[in-house]
Formats: structure tokens, sequence, C-alpha cells
């Protein structure tokens, strides 16, 4: 007897759905912060009492990005380290992929480490890549391989982003490697933020130890997989483009003196979080968040999107009655890139303000990406932690912490460049507006978008 097609419809709608579930359902639950966590933590440990050998500098410009990239990696004498979330061989991309290959024909060992989803979507098979993964001196991991029949493990995601080059500098930020936020092109940019550390003396450079061991604990994992060697049909392409970009570019290559470029610290402290690809407790969002509560006078912090579940926003909350000045700088709903993020910030901008906070909004109209917060006049911190449950409970994630009075004012100071074209939030429909201030109007059919995603996707907001 012949099944009716409606029943094939249904059993097909009900795999479809089972196997939805199983994509999402190992994530929606949010653990706690254990106990050993809340024992671990210590402010003090976030604070020096005097200045160390190490020394940082804050990136950002985009262009400035690229150029400290080749830098460093043309001058490696040993080891480079590059682990990321996204990799494009676009403009950028192809840059460091020429420059990483370089340095791997003259001897120095390449460890990359990239998140499955850009592996998959932009990787895979692409002939720029198989050029570097063929060179002997180079390593390519994966993590957490897009896997069909491991659905559950979809979300886990690697979202970390820095470059190591031997023992001497470190570069760790927000930015992906993809002209959207490296180099000085035509088109489309995102805006956000790297702090490179240097440290004469590698013996006493305690952060990059710090850092190192992360790498190697994730790069151990068995959620890592190796990349099978490629082939090097465009390998003397990406000679050619790094031969042109000593040509054109012969400042990239130049040696410069870090220590007169950076300024001095007195500690340096790298958060992160769990680093397997299951639902996390959030280690990272509770540090700060008990960093920022002991505040003395203010904090200031910008963030590209805010999804907050009860937990989260119970701890801004106190935050804010901690300390007697909080901000928060992220996008307008008109000026987010970011759908999900953008329609959260529509529903739930009043609770946002319930907390406390002094909301800006940036309304310049290049979607912000910038992940960097400072506490008083001492801390400035930078990395790829978003206010978002996808960065609290899913992702890997990595903020680093430096106790500086100099770094601090300095990343200050690039923050006010961004939030003098900030909207000051007075209530959920109103501005204080400077002079000459206009906000983007919210079309009809943007807020018809995200009224319709609020009612068919709301529910999947921890995963975004």
């Amino acid at each position: 007897m012949k099944k009716h097609p409606l029943r094939k419809i249904g059993i097909v709608l009900l795999l479809l759905l089972a196997y939805a579930s199983a994509i999402v359902l190992p994530y929606a639950r949010h653990p706690a912060i254990t106990q050993s966590t809340v024992e671990q933590f210590a402010a003090t440990d976030f604070y020096g009492d005097m200045d160390t050998d190490e020394r940082a500098r804050i990136i950002s410009d985009n262009g400035e990005a690229l150029t400290e990239r080749i830098r460093l990696i043309s001058q490696a004498e040993e080891e480079i380290i590059l682990s990321t979330f996204d990799f494009d061989g676009d403009n950028s991309g192809k840059a460091l992929l020429a420059a990483l290959l370089a340095a791997s024909k003259r001897g120095v060992h390449v460890s990359l480490l990239v998140d499955g989803i850009s592996y998959a979507t932009g990787i895979l098979g692409n002939a720029w890549f198989q050029a570097l993964i063929e060179e002997k001196n180079v390593e390519f991991k994966i993590y957490n391989p897009l896997n069909p029949l491991k659905p559950w493990k979809f979300m886990g995601r690697l979202h970390d982003k820095y470059l190591i080059v031997d023992r001497t500098a470190y570069i760790l930020g927000g930015r992906n490697c993809y002209d959207f936020f490296l180099g000085s092109h035509d088109g489309y940019q995102n805006y956000d933020w790297d702090v490179l550390v240097y440290c004469e003396d590698g013996e006493s450079f305690f952060s990059m130890e710090q850092l190192r061991a992360y790498f190697d604990s994730v790069w151990s994992l068995e959620e890592c997989r190796t990349v099978k060697k490629g082939n090097g049909e465009k390998q003397r392409d990406l000679a050619a483009i790094y031969r042109q970009m000593q040509e054109d570019h012969t400042d990239w290559f130049q040696t410069v003196d870090y220590k007169d470029l950076t300024v001095p610290t007195r500690r340096i402290q790298l958060v992160s979080n769990p680093i397997h690809s299951n639902v996390k407790e959030p280690v990272v969002f509770y540090s700060i968040t008990e960093l920022m509560k002991q505040a003395k006078k203010s904090v200031s912090i910008h963030t590209p999107y805010i999804l907050c579940n009860d937990w989260m926003l119970d701890q801004l909350t106190q935050i804010c009655s901690n300390v007697p000045t909080v901000e928060m700088m992220t996008n307008s709903v008109a000026n987010n890139g970011n759908p999900f993020g953008s329609m959260d910030y529509y529903v739930n901008k009043e609770k946002l303000l319930n907390s406390g906070v002094q909301m800006l909004e940036y309304d310049a109209g290049v979607s912000y990406h910038g992940k960097c917060f400072t506490i008083d006049d001492r801390i400035a911190a930078v990395g790829s932690f978003n206010w978002d449950m996808r960065s609290a409970y899913l992702d890997t994630e990595l903020m680093l912490i430096i106790d500086s009075p100099e770094l601090n004012a300095a990343l200050r100071r690039e923050m006010r460049v961004y939030e003098q074209d900030a909207l000051k939030v007075m209530d959920e429909n109103s501005y204080s507006l400077n002079p000459g201030q206009t906000p983007q109007p919210l079309s009809p059919g943007k807020e018809r978008f995200l009224k319709i995603l609020y009612r068919l996707g709301y529910w999947a907001r921890f995963l975004m």
C-alpha cells in the first residue's frame, strides 16, 4: 500500500525538526558560574604595583592593523602562530598568506588555527590557502569542523583572534583576517580594535606565556583536526604578491623600535572561556563584570551587540549600582549590521536602560564591531567578547585586561572618537543630540523586518 504524499511530507518535516533540535537543544541550557570560578576570581590579580617589562599599544586603524601584522610576520625568525575565527582569500587575506608563505620558506614554523565555519565556507578547496598549506613548515588545523553527522556540535565556535611572533610580540583583538577588518580599501569596512604587546626580554614576557599556553591547550584538543597538505600551484602568485608588497609598502618591512611605540604596563591578564565545543560556563563575562563592580569612578564599554539573559542583565545592574558612571556604546538599531543584534536592541532597549547604564548608540553609517572597555584610569581591555549570549556561553573568547594608566588614556581617547558620533540615549524613544546630529531613520522596511524576525526568531536569540 502506497504512503499518502502528505504523510511523506510529514515524515520529512519531523526528521528536519529532529535534526534542527539536535543542533539547538544542546546549547539551550545556560550553565551557572561554579563555586570554583567564584573562589578563583580576585580583582587584585588584575592590578600591579609597578611597571613591568611588558609594553603595549592600541591599534584602532584597519590600515595600521594590516601593517603591523605584515611587519611582525616579515621579521619572524622561529615561529608564527595565527588563530582566527574567519579568514578570507581577498586582498588582505592574500597579503597575510603571502607573508606567511615567505616566512615558512625561510625556515619559520607556522601554525594556523581557524574555526570550522570559516574553513567550510571560504578555505576548503581554495587554491590560495592550499599553496600555504603545502609548505613543509606549515601546520594547519580546524577547530570543530562542521560534521553533518554531529549536529549537536555545530554551535560551539572558535572566536579568538590573535597573532604570535616568536617570543617578541603578539597582537590580540577582535579583527578577523579579511578586508572588512584589515587594510585601507575602498568599500565596506568594520571598525574594531587590537592591542599589540611587546617585551624586549622574553624571559619576563608573562602574558606571552599565558597566551601560548592557551593556544597549546586549544591546538591539542580532539576537536581540532589537521588539514591535509594541498597543492602549491598558487605559490608563485603569493610570492609575486609578497614582492609587490615590498615594493609598494616599504614601510611595512622596516624595523621599528616597539619600545618607543608602546607604553608601559603594570600587569596583563588573559581571560578566556572554556575551550571545548559544548555549551560553556560564562567565565569571561563573569570575570569582566566582577572586575567592573570594583570600579571606583567609571566603566566605559563598547560592544557591537547586546543580547543578554536575565543573569547577564542582573550583572550589569549590579555594576551600575556600584559605580557612579557606567556607559555602554553599541550600534543603533538602524546602524547595526547584525539583524539579530538590531532586533534584540529594538525589543530590549528599555530593559537595558532600566539597569541604570547610560547608553550611547553609534550611528555614523558603518556598523561598529569594537569590543573593549576601560575601568577608572587604570584598566584597558580589548578582545573578541561581545555582550551577547553566544560570546558568554557558546564560543571560545579572549579578553586581554591590562593595568596601565597610559594605555587606559590612549584607549579612552580612541573610544571618544567613536562616541562623538554616537547618540546619547535619554529614554526608549529620545536622545540628547549634539549640534548637527540627526539620528538615522529606521526605514519602514527594516522595522517590518525586525518585527517579523522578533515573531519568528526571538526564541533563537541565545544562538546569535
